[in-house]
């Protein structure tokens, strides 16, 4: 047994000390990569989301890791988040690391949300035939409603920089003034801390106006026309940009081009984030809990349930979402489940559907993450058919003749187990039971039961 243990030991020794020598030697090729000049490049296609923000944030950490001289993200977006793209921007203004955003390929655009993270890049880049701007916030449901304030009560930001229009619409808010506003501060700042055209980005902001990638150019709106990755790191080349610590000089000439594209992670974030599927995982999450509660015991309904409702909660902590509305999905399923447990002629279950229908609509806030509306219609007919359905079934088994109890009993026929003329015995249903008959019965003969009174069968000749 000895011997045994001790050749266990030095193998397991053994193994520990090859598989260090391959990490030391992993480490050790890792640092001689890292020491070549490189420029690390990452890729954004798609509405800008929590996703997005951990992909970005995953990139500036492996580009300071590996001692990437510059980061470059390859952008094509119709816009995003409003929180997602200030966290971004935060983190590229207080990186180390020179960060380029590029609008690749052609026909790429950098609308809303990318016009702001080119704004706040150290250096903005187009390629030929793109295009940015459109950068006005929307708020679906975040902001105060129509009405709330009046453009005569509504002081004007003093950040709203110089020659702000400060006349707003009939009908505008205050809330959506302080947005507005806000939004026109913040990249009016971004474009003074890059040198950038600040009275284009706030028209851009005020108005939704766009620019091609060659009018950006002229305008003072990005720094660079790229024709590709190469073209543009030799226009980088010697240029000033204005980092967190003072300025520094790029020396991008000659860097060796490392790729940074989506990963697993990056790709599960993204689906699990997005808004129709998080509203499926949360429909199905809360079915699956109810199916095991009415049922204990099945174990895959309440599985399935609880991790679709974890997936579902993680979504909408990262989404914005509207608590209202939420809410509003909730009581409606409740209604609909109690609908179907508790039956009441249909009352419950159309309460159920409005409130689910209305809830979904309100429940995302943001432009480009919303709900589809054939996905709502769709998952609201499936459960007002599953309400019809249940209607229907209620009201056939009211009409259908009793198969248990003592109502089952009465009209069956039972054999008389001896002669008698009052009381006697009978079988049914394979028992013995004690029978009162209203005529003589002869063993073997077959009865009718008329009713049955305790444990006594009142039977009758056919």
């Amino acid at each position: 047994m000895s011997a045994k243990f001790i050749a266990l030991f030095c193998f397991l020794v053994g193994t520990l000390m090859l598989a260090w020598q391959a990490v030391a030697q992993n480490s050790e090729a890792d640092n001689v990569s890292g020491s070549d000049a490189s420029a690390l490049v990452l890729t954004i296609d798609g509405a800008i989301g929590p996703a997005t923000k951990d992909y970005f944030e995953r990139g500036l950490r492996t580009a300071r890791e590996q001692g990437s001289d510059v980061m470059i993200v390859t952008l094509d977006t119709p816009g995003g988040l409003v929180d997602t793209t200030r966290d971004m921007i935060r983190e590229m203004l207080n990186a180390d690391i020179p960060v380029a955003m590029y609008v690749s390929p052609s026909g790429a655009r950098a609308a809303s949300a990318g016009t702001y993270l080119l704004y706040g890049s150290h250096v903005a880049a187009m390629a030929p035939a793109t295009h940015l701007g459109s950068a006005t916030p929307v708020q679906m449901g975040g902001g105060g409603l129509p009405g709330t304030g009046d453009s005569d009560d509504a002081e004007p930001s003093e950040e709203s920089g110089n020659g702000a229009d400060t006349e707003q619409s009939d009908g505008v808010s205050a809330m959506e003034r302080k947005v507005l506003e806000d939004a026109v501060s913040f990249i009016r700042s971004l474009a003074e801390r890059h040198g950038r055209n600040a009275d284009w980005a706030e028209d851009a902001v005020r108005n939704a106006v766009n620019l091609t990638a060659s009018g950006a150019l002229e305008d003072n709106v990005i720094d660079i026309v790229a024709s590709d990755i190469d073209d543009l790191l030799t226009q980088m080349d010697g240029m000033t940009v204005v980092m967190e610590r003072g300025e520094r000089t790029l020396n991008t000439a000659d860097l060796r081009v490392e790729r940074f594209d989506p990963d697993w992670r990056t790709e599960v974030l993204s689906l699990i984030t997005n808004p129709n599927i998080a509203y499926f995982l949360l429909i199905i999450g809360f079915y699956g809990l109810i199916f095991e509660l009415s049922s204990p015991g099945s174990l895959f309904p309440g599985t399935i349930g609880v991790i679709s409702l974890l997936l579902a909660l993680f979504a909408f902590q990262v989404l914005p979402i509207n608590y209202a509305g939420l809410a509003l999905i909730l009581v409606g399923l409740a209604l609909m489940v109690g609908e179907a447990l508790m039956p009441s002629f249909g009352v419950l279950g159309v309460g159920g559907i409005a409130a689910f229908v209305l809830g979904s609509v309100m429940l995302m806030d943001s432009e480009y993450l919303a709900i589809s509306l054939p996905m709502i219609g769709g998952v609201a007919l499936v459960s007002g058919g599953l309400i019809l359905w249940t209607l229907t079934r209620f009201m056939t088994l009211r009409r259908r003749p009793a198969h248990t109890g003592a109502e089952q009993l009465e009209g069956s026929y039972a054999k008389v187990l001896e002669d008698f003329d009052d009381e006697g015995h009978v079988r049914l249903h394979g028992e013995r039971w004690n029978a009162i008959t209203n005529a003589p019965v002869k063993k073997g003969d077959e009865v009718k039961v008329l009713r049955l009174d305790g444990l006594t069968l009142f039977v009758t000749p056919p």
